[in-house]
């Protein structure tokens, strides 16, 4: 039986993610340039994009659709990201004893 994988580990080259998103290559490449998604890279760096990366790719679609631009897409991401880690940081102290 092989190990369960990550949400985090890349395992679909950049064609299969194109396909599975629905993205064309040249925008996958471009918002890697544009800082939105960070795939993983082989030793001989072939971009590896992962479960969660397919989901990022999903969000920015939706915000594209919704008519945000790539900077505005960058913003937004960055804020979901804090207010995930805040919401975290919030459960854990909420959670801690003695309160």
């Amino acid at each position: 039986m092989s190990p369960k994988r990550h949400p985090s580990d890349g395992v679909y080259a950049i064609s299969v993610a194109a396909e599975l998103s629905g993205l064309g290559l040249s925008s996958l490449r471009l918002y890697e340039r544009k800082g939105l998604i960070a795939p993983s890279r082989t030793e001989g760096g072939t971009r590896r994009y992962s479960e969660d990366d397919m989901h990022r790719l999903e969000r920015i679609s939706e915000l594209l659709d919704a008519g945000l631009n790539i900077e505005g897409i960058k913003l937004v991401l960055a804020l979901e990201a804090e207010n995930a880690r805040l919401r975290t940081q919030l459960a854990k102290a909420r959670a801690a004893p003695g309160r």
